[in-house]
């Protein structure tokens, strides 16, 4: 634990040193559904973007987010088309099993990071349980870059399952091209 002091005098411990109170960063992802199901994967499928000051890669699948230390990042993801259809159907639905980060510094990127890199905060809300025709739907991962995380490029991997037009079952996917984030030092 931090100790602060107050301008009072008091001092107070900081539960989450590192953690910032600054602008959660959000990384869209915006997925050709039939392309991604008809290929079987997801290049040319995705198309990411993020609200970071310095990022490079904004509509590719190669996207690098910056952010700090203790900053919480949201990956969004929704299909280029998800209006309600004149049946009354919705068209099928991309979604964020999990995130994986690849470990960078031993020279094969498909490896898992053996360090955890973010928390996983768990979902708030209920953007998956219901449709609306008023109110966007998609799906999110957040997590929490750690505070101790060393300031470099995390290259990491989606694990996303898909729905399919005519089918019950899922399409499971990983991205091939890894997007990253680059971790600034607080």
């Amino acid at each position: 634990m931090t100790t602060t002091t107050t301008e009072r005098g008091d001092t107070q411990e900081k539960q989450n040193p590192g953690q910032l109170n600054s602008v959660q960063l959000n990384i869209v992802t915006l997925m050709n559904m039939e392309r991604a199901v008809e290929n079987h994967s997801l290049r040319n499928a995705m198309f990411m973007m993020d609200n970071s000051v310095g990022g490079t890669g904004q509509g590719t699948h190669q996207l690098e987010t910056v952010c700090k230390q203790g900053q919480v990042l949201n990956w969004i993801i929704r299909p280029i088309d998800m209006e309600r259809r004149l049946d009354g159907t919705w068209p099928p639905m991309p979604k964020i099993n999990s995130i994986v980060f690849l470990d960078t510094e031993a020279g094969d990127e498909e490896d898992v990071a053996e360090k955890k890199i973010c928390t996983e905060l768990k979902i708030y809300g209920m953007p998956d349980r219901m449709r609306s025709p008023y109110t966007p739907v998609y799906y999110y991962w957040a997590g929490t870059v750690l505070s101790t995380a060393k300031p470099g490029v995390y290259r990491y991997r989606f694990v996303l399952e898909l729905e399919q037009e005519h089918s019950k079952e899922k399409l499971y996917l990983n991205t091939v091209d890894h997007p990253s984030i680059r971790v600034l030092p607080v």
